[in-house]
């Protein structure tokens, strides 16, 4: 049998899930039934090999998550070595009578040519790596295991809750999100199992002290009372054995904890181990400088190694020359080639003309003068790419595509400012720290962070201005971490979904209408021009936009407007009638999938005062401002109670008191959703949970 046919076999093998269950039968058989001196030494080889190939796989993994299996490995690995010890200690105490190979080469190597055959001097090393793998290698590895693990959960809302900010500010699909959100669950299961198995190898290091006292304590007896051996003989026989089988068993041990204590100490970024202690550890000539000069000055003492302290200081030295060389800006020639080319000539004078008059931008972004790399792609701005996501999302979630965002300098401004505008006119501006992160607090979080206070400029919450190196520990403690092109992306993103009536147009109808017609030829060609005119039902689209409704549903739409046309031109009663038709849409978002809808009603008194009050010609409320005082401040509190319940604030009113009271309310309060009792579809069931008196 061939070397490709035991691969072929142990891939069947693995295939079949055979592996571990035959891996454990396995560890159980050394455990119970004696093996030969062979058996020993080739197991204790491959003990030795798993642990080479376990530590390179851990220092040339890209990040920890790559090695989702080590904890897996580092237990089974365990157990295995614990075995290989039951085992030998069988061997050592049945035939270590019979000289210092009884237990086979490998054991007989290590206790005679590592050691140079001296037991006194075996001690001294086996306690020594003990210490080692012990009180260094393992205490360290466990303590980063509990404290990644602990930091890692806690870390886990900020960044769930930064990925569905992403999600929302359009940066990232959902696709990506979900790829994100797996990677989050993965990396707390990963420390949260290294927290754990860093005590396997803890618990292994003191089994390995332990096993060393009875072999030696035990073999002593047995080669005196049962084998009638010399003392001498017998401490020398036995102590040799032991320290050997120790030996081979602690070198793998320290191995793996090395292992473990490198992979929880790598930081979660897809790059080489080698590349970061490069990149991070020598990025200052000036560091590699100063420890030259040093290490010279030491060997220029007399009585020290001069010449390795001398060498190392010259090596030392050109390093850092090489680097300060290779780090120079190569801009001086090309400022030299700039200087010495001739001033460009004036252009012509020549009279305006209309190609001098702008046209106002639907959207315009004003950056100051500091946050020009934000959107400069060749300086590594992310801010473009940022607003092309916001213009995808929304254009995907309202129906239409959304204009082009403007952007432009504006030395009026804050060197850190910007400012957004809405057909010239500015609707949100801000300022932000271009190298700072934004830490947004949620209205929970569990600890003090230090920065700057700020508000959030989107949503007004409380938020700090922090440096990124305490991106991590800002998420651990509950807050939710975005870079400042995202702080930017998301007010416009915001902006723009609540002024989204502002930016359908005549063009952007018919573009839809003619997308429409590819489908249903025969409902466009009926509707516009014959039942409404296109401007009516650009009039209809900006009614639903500005109470928060899409209009991606355009076919719906369309075939509301064609069955109302011929009984009102109005665009409040046709807008109101298309509200009908999408009040499943409107309930969805408002409630998602619930069966059961939490809503407000009027006390019958209100509503009869009201429905006096409103004139369906007027067109606006005529309340008394004392009764429209009270009522905007009844409906806050309900707001506020429904809020904090984590449900939505619905009120529903009669139709004809409907588009009043939503025109009231929407500035002042946010987030009441006002419907009318025909807007609420038959398969809903409804909850009261307030009823709003004056």
């Amino acid at each position: 049998m061939n070397l490709n046919q035991l691969v072929t076999i142990a891939r069947e093998i693995m295939r079949g899930g055979l592996g571990a269950p035959l891996l454990v039968v396995m560890v159980l058989a050394m455990m119970v039934l004696p093996l030969p001196p062979i058996a020993l030494d080739g197991l204790f080889t491959f003990n030795i090999s798993l642990s080479l190939v376990v530590l390179l796989a851990t220092i040339y993994a890209l990040r920890p998550l790559e090695l989702g299996v080590f904890p897996t490995v580092l237990l089974v690995s365990t157990l295995l070595r614990l075995a290989l010890n039951v085992a030998s200690t069988r061997v050592v105490l049945l035939e270590g009578h019979t000289g210092t190979d009884a237990a086979g080469r490998v054991i007989e190597s290590f206790g005679d040519f590592v050691i140079g055959g001296n037991y006194a001097v075996g001690l001294v090393v086996f306690a020594i790596l003990v210490i080692i793998n012990f009180v260094v290698v393992t205490k360290g590895a466990g303590r980063i295991s509990e404290v990644s693990a602990r930091f890692t959960l806690d870390a886990m809302p900020g960044k769930q809750m930064a990925i569905d900010a992403d999600v929302n500010a359009g940066l990232i699909s959902q696709e990506e999100a979900r790829q994100l959100r797996q990677e989050v669950r993965m990396e707390a299961d990963f420390y949260g199992s290294m927290d754990g198995a860093s005590k396997f190898v803890r618990g292994d290091a003191i089994a390995g002290i332990l096993i060393l006292f009875i072999n030696i304590i035990g073999g002593l007896a047995i080669g005196t009372l049962q084998h009638q051996l010399p003392v001498a003989e017998a401490l020398r026989n036995y102590t040799l054995l032991t320290i050997g089988d120790g030996l081979v068993a602690q070198i793998p041990s320290l191995l793996l904890s090395t292992a473990t204590a490198i992979i929880v100490t790598r930081m979660s970024q897809a790059e080489d181990m080698g590349q970061q202690v490069v990149a991070q550890l020598f990025a200052k000539p000036r560091a590699l400088g100063v420890t030259g000069g040093v290490i010279g000055a030491l060997g220029l003492i007399p009585g020290m190694p001069n010449v390795i302290f001398l060498a190392l200081a010259g090596a030392s030295l050109g390093a850092a020359y090489w680097l300060s060389n290779r780090s120079k800006d190569q801009s001086p020639e090309t400022e030299h080639m700039m200087e010495s080319e001739p001033p460009p000539t004036p252009p012509e004078q020549r009279d305006i003309s209309w190609d001098d008059v702008q046209p106002v931008d639907m959207i315009g972004l004003e950056v100051g003068y500091r946050l020009i790399p934000l959107v400069d792609r060749n300086q590594g701005g992310e801010l473009m790419g940022r607003i092309k996501g916001v213009r995808k999302k929304l254009s995907q979630e309202m129906g239409f595509l959304i204009p082009s965002v403007h952007i432009k300098d504006n030395l009026e401004l804050p060197p850190d400012g910007y400012r957004i505008l809405l057909r010239g006119v500015p609707v949100g501006q801000g300022q932000i720290h271009p190298e700072r992160d934004m830490a947004i607090n949620p209205g929970r979080v569990f600890g003090t962070l230090d920065g700057t206070p700020t508000k959030d400029p989107a949503f007004g919450m409380d938020a700090l201005w922090i440096d990124p190196t305490n991106r991590e520990h800002a998420q651990t403690l509950g807050y939710t971490v975005v870079d400042p092109s995202t702080v930017v992306a998301t007010h416009l993103s915001h902006l723009l979904e609540t002024n989204a009536a502002q930016l359908l147009g005549h063009e952007e109808a018919q573009l839809m209408l003619d997308a429409l017609a590819r489908t249903a030829p025969k409902l466009v060609e009926e509707l516009v021009p014959k039942l409404l005119p296109l401007a009516v039902i650009v009039k209809v689209m900006r009614n639903l936009l500005e109470e928060g409704i899409p209009v991606r549903d355009i076919r719906t739409i369309a075939e509301t407007l064609a069955e109302q046309a011929p009984k009102s031109q109005e665009s409040g009663d046709l807008a109101a009638a298309v509200r009908i038709a999408l009040s499943p849409q409107i309930i969805q978002k408002i409630n998602g999938m619930e069966d059961e809808l939490p809503v407000m009603t009027l006390d019958p008194a209100l509503e009869q005062i009201l429905q006096n009050a409103f004139q369906a010609d007027s067109g606006g409320p005529g309340l008394e401002p004392s009764l429209a005082e009270r009522l905007l401040g009844s409906l806050k509190d309900a707001v506020k109670r429904q809020e904090s319940n984590a449900q939505p604030a619905v009120l529903l009113v009669p139709p004809v008191l409907r588009r009043a009271l939503a025109k009231l309310t929407r500035y002042s309060i946010e987030g009441l959703h006002v419907l009318s009792y025909n807007e609420v579809p038959e398969d809903r069931q409804l909850r009261l949970v307030a009823t709003i008196g004056g």
